[in-house]
């Protein structure tokens, strides 16, 4: 009986351990311009420049064919507002630098969308007067490149990356005007 249950523990603290490696292993993203939570610095607003912020990301799942990135405002008034559609990143970047062009197609091969703005690439912060907003920017892993031309909806892409999805991650940070 106490074999039984030494194994049993043994086989319990095993699987604890593999677990949380797998856990520090988790797709993260990261911007060297706020940490997670934190307030958007005006540049990367309507209030300045509405640079595109640099965003950098780390283990990558096995399997990975490219990369997706929106950018939303949960707390807009009447529904979700898009700031940002970005897909077929190359599977072996790790950063958008910040300020990238509002061009259809990166120099990278990577392909923006149109956002709420009616207009392609990044569209930074720009809340009513107010309430202080959250802005989600969520990296997608995914297990094919899309066939998607440059100029798709958030919409058209979450269709299109159905069933391709390895592994996700996101950052949040706040603005208010």
């Amino acid at each position: 009986m106490y074999k039984r249950i030494l194994f049993v523990t043994i086989i319990l603290v095993a699987s604890i351990i593999f677990l949380r490696g797998d856990e520090a292993m988790a797709l993260e993203i990261k911007s060297s311009a706020f940490k997670e939570g934190e307030t958007i610095p005006a540049k990367y607003t309507c209030k300045g420049a509405d640079l595109s912020p640099p965003l950098s990301w780390s283990n990558v799942p096995d399997g990975t064919k490219s990369l997706a990135l929106i950018c939303d405002d949960p707390d807009a008034p009447m529904m979700v507002w898009v700031h940002w559609v970005i897909y077929n990143i190359p599977a072996e970047e790790t950063e958008l630098f910040e300020a990238l062009p509002k061009d259809r197609t990166l120099p990278n091969g990577a392909h923006q969308g149109i956002t709420d703005f009616r207009r392609i690439g990044y569209g930074g912060p720009c809340p009513p007067p107010g309430n202080v907003h959250r802005y989600y920017f969520k990296l997608y892993a995914l297990s094919n490149k899309l066939n998607l031309e440059p100029g798709a909806t958030k919409k058209d892409l979450l269709k299109a990356m159905e069933g391709q999805i390895i592994e996700e991650a996101q950052i949040m940070g706040r603005f208010k005007r």
